[in-house]
């Protein structure tokens, strides 16, 4: 965990966050999370804090800002590209849209960016799945698992297993989190290689396959209003080019500021809630447990998902992707 302390006694203040790198922390005393009486300060002392952990997710990854300049109470909007007047030694990732437009995303490649950026009101992060050296081949394939309103989160546990089991089936080794919000990830690390089309496409004939399995609990309709209550939507949609999912660690927009943790398969079955992971007591499980989600950023054990792709033929994505030190940051 980090030694930086966010000052107390002031309601603004400039820290050295990381070497040679110097961040302005502003309106530290505004309520976020009115309900648990969390300031911004709070929020940025967590992030600074868990720093060394939640990083190495984010490094060399395009960012998409969502912004609550007002806590959660307040109204949010998302911006993609990075506003004027950013630090110069903040990284950028230019990235082609199909409408021709290239847009520079910010990129956290450490504590001074992870800081800059919860600074401007963000409470969760949202990184690209694929790194700035080629954002159209990702590194994790992944299963958003969404509760239809009003399933128990008892349902969404037992989806996940089925998921675990499935890919377990397959040679994969899957690792789980919360999300912090209403439901929980799955997922896998995989060799880069495949495009991402080609991971959607895997993605959904799993997530239809497994619908025809266990249809008493899952769905894989992608229309709200065609799901069937009662069950979990393993949403396979989120691994589409350009999508974002609320990163490991990430404190979300809740009003009881639960963060998305990573948790062992022995937790879910025995029957972890959402609410058990907060702001305010997950630090020290962090520091118990570790760093429960680093299969995701290991080199060895990432699964090849070549082999199972055989016969699926999806055209590379017409993009100029530029790296971070082609788009002329440092």
């Amino acid at each position: 965990m980090s030694t930086l302390t966010i000052p107390h006694d002031r309601p603004a203040a400039t820290v050295e966050a990381a070497p040679g790198r110097v961040v302005t922390l502003t309106n530290l005393d505004k309520p976020f999370f009115p309900e648990r009486g969390f300031t911004k300060r709070d929020l940025l002392q967590y992030y600074a804090d868990i720093a060394p952990l939640v990083v190495p997710y984010l490094a060399g990854r395009a960012m998409v800002l969502k912004r609550y300049p007002n806590g959660v109470g307040g109204d949010y909007f998302y911006m993609k590209r990075t506003p004027p007047g950013s630090p110069p030694w903040l990284r950028r990732c230019s990235i082609e849209h199909g409408s021709g437009s290239v847009i520079d995303f910010p990129i956290v490649d450490d504590a001074a960016g992870l800081l800059w950026t919860i600074n401007l009101g963000c409470i969760d992060l949202n990184e690209w799945y694929a790194r700035c050296d080629d954002t159209d081949r990702p590194d994790y394939l992944h299963f958003d698992l969404d509760p239809v309103e009003g399933t128990p989160f008892a349902v969404v546990r037992e989806a996940a297993l089925r998921v675990r089991d499935a890919l377990l089936g397959l040679g994969m080794t899957p690792v789980v989190k919360t999300t912090g919000s209403s439901g929980m990830h799955v997922y896998v690390a995989i060799v880069r290689g495949p495009l991402q089309k080609e991971v959607w496409t895997f993605a959904k004939a799993l997530a239809q396959t497994l619908e025809r399995l266990f249809p008493e609990i899952i769905t894989a309709e992608y229309r709200i209003a065609k799901r069937p209550a009662g069950r979990v939507l393993v949403d396979y949609n989120q691994n589409a080019w350009g999508k974002t999912l609320a990163s490991v660690y990430s404190v979300r927009a809740r009003p009881l500021a639960t963060v998305s943790t990573p948790v062992t398969w022995e937790e879910v079955e025995s029957g972890i809630e959402l609410d058990h992971f907060r702001l305010d007591n997950v630090r020290e499980r962090f520091a118990r447990v570790g760093d429960l989600w680093s299969p995701m950023r290991a080199e060895r054990g990432r699964f090849d998902l070549r082999p199972l792709l055989a016969g699926v033929s999806v055209p590379a994505r017409r993009s100029r992707r530029k790296t971070a030190t082609e788009s002329g940051a440092s």
